[in-house]
């Protein structure tokens, strides 16, 4: 039987299955699908950019159908600072340390996309209410690194923890880069080698048998803080590039530019197979969804896999609205691709069995500006109006758009929160920001495709003690891996 100590390379998930434990998540994405049915989510909470002066939170969410609180907020964890907005979060260690017995997938590391902080949160000691471990303050970070606005954080299989942070103090994008936290939750420096540091930054994902790491690119701080204006794009304040690290030794080697079919490059995903050298990125404004691939002489290239046109509406600020995709994500057996459109309001399932050619499966409204009773109509070809029927659920209108989601090990259940950035939220969903946010489940077919609403799951954000609030990530206890890597 194949071993999976540290160190070792298993060239594909199959030998991999029957891997014992040793630390960590799984032996391999497949046997991560066999794992047990997920009973909570712990989610991210914002006030911040909403006008209500109150911290962000924690909350952890009853995901359990048996349970008495099934879809209830059941414990907030609210952090000690205002004015953070916690962002994407992430494990202390993963699968990409299943090999190490000493390994413990414990602690949440939860960037602030404004203020720069990072949280250290304890799931151990009780998953359903867990505690501060610790606050890696913005000013240790910047008189180490020079990094602010943190972003993606993942486990390295040596332990430590990686943040991608998106500028400088001054929100400038040239001061991007990669931040590492060694187990102790202490500034070590930057990942990336001294002039190797990306000219944006935003997602990461590294594939260690391919000696790889890709990074994306969203724009400067200093104006997406302040909403999106369309001229800024045009002034180079927004990104279009894929950037290419040697792994793990953090040389920049090669810059792919998007051009216009890949503006403001946001979410960035390899196949979970560690063996495949292939993966998408979720291009916002243009959106596209974009496949990077190795080339034959070992260089990296990329082609539109998906395009999603963008309609022509009225009575919008545009003649024409993008879907815009915000997130994406991979099924564990890289059978099926799912990603967002946040303004048309659309969730869609495509089949990447075959990465050159992704077929939509099903696709399903939850949400958007197009939704019947909204003042924006798009026209179809032929000259008429047309509006999505988006249902009610549990007798509540669903506000916003599709925003993040995460998947079960299975695949069967898909969970979906409509809150980008809360400066954004405000300027194309007031309303999500007046009345607060929500979480929905879509129930996923498997076998032959296709997605479906579940009538029995609403998490209110809308409803909370401290007033509305704006639900963003969503992550596991223990067992989350749709964001684990491989290696």
């Amino acid at each position: 039987m194949e071993r999976c100590e540290k160190g070792d390379k298993v060239m594909n998930q199959s030998n991999m299955h029957d891997c014992p434990k040793s630390g960590p998540g799984y032996a391999s994405p497949l046997a991560a699908m066999s794992g047990p049915r997920e009973t909570l989510l712990y989610v991210t909470a914002i006030y911040s950019g909403t006008g209500r002066d109150k911290p962000d939170f924690l909350a952890t969410v009853d995901v359990d159908p048996i349970s008495p609180t099934y879809s209830k907020i059941i414990h907030r964890l609210p952090v000690p600072y205002l004015g953070d907005e916690l962002h994407h979060f992430g494990w202390n260690s993963c699968s990409s340390c299943y090999g190490d017995p000493s390994a413990v997938r414990r602690y949440l590391i939860l960037p602030s996309l404004v203020s720069g902080r990072i949280y250290v949160i304890d799931t151990k000691s009780n998953p359903r209410s867990p505690s501060l471990h610790k606050v890696v303050e913005p000013e240790d970070i910047i008189s180490k690194t020079g990094l602010a606005y943190g972003h993606t954080s993942h486990c390295l299989a040596s332990g430590d923890v990686m943040i991608s942070f998106l500028g400088d103090k001054d929100g400038n994008a040239a001061g991007s880069g990669f931040l590492l936290l060694d187990p102790e939750f202490k500034v070590k420096g930057r990942w990336e080698k001294p002039g190797h540091s990306p000219s944006f930054g935003y997602d990461f994902w590294y594939q260690p048998q391919h000696n790889t790491m890709i990074s994306s690119s969203w724009g400067a701080p200093a104006a997406f803080t302040k909403g999106f204006d369309l001229q800024h794009v045009s002034d180079g304040l927004y990104g279009r590039h894929l950037h290419v690290y040697s792994w793990p030794g953090g040389e920049l080697r090669q810059t792919l530019d998007l051009g216009e079919s890949g503006l403001l490059p946001l979410e960035v995903r390899f196949l979970h197979d560690p063996s495949k050298d292939t993966g998408f990125v979720g291009c916002a404004l243009s959106s596209n969804m974009i496949r990077f691939f190795k080339t034959e002489d070992g260089s990296w290239s990329h082609e539109v896999a998906i395009s999603v046109k963008p309609l022509k509406v009225q009575n919008w600020i545009l003649p024409e609205m993008p879907g815009l995709i915000t997130d994406f994500l991979i099924s564990l057996d890289d059978r099926f691709l799912y990603f967002v459109n946040w303004l048309h309001g659309d969730i869609r399932q495509y089949n990447i069995e075959d990465p050159t050619n992704p077929v939509l499966i099903d696709q399903v409204w939850v949400g958007g500006l197009l939704q019947k009773g909204s003042p924006v109509v798009a026209i179809t070809e032929d000259g008429n109006t047309w509006q999505s029927d988006v249902p009610d659920i549990q007798g509540k209108k669903l506000r916003g758009g599709p925003q993040m989601i995460q998947l079960s090990l299975d695949g069967k259940r898909l969970y979906v929160t409509n809150s980008l950035f809360s400066a954004w939220d405000k300027q194309f969903f007031p309303e999500l920001v007046e009345k607060g946010s929500h979480m929905l489940q879509i129930d996923v077919d498997t076998e032959n495709g296709g997605l479906k609403i579940n009538p029995n799951f609403f998490v209110d954000f809308g409803a909370e003690p401290g007033g509305p609030s704006l639900a963003h990530e969503m992550r596991y206890p223990g067992g989350d891996c749709t964001s684990d890597i491989w290696i």
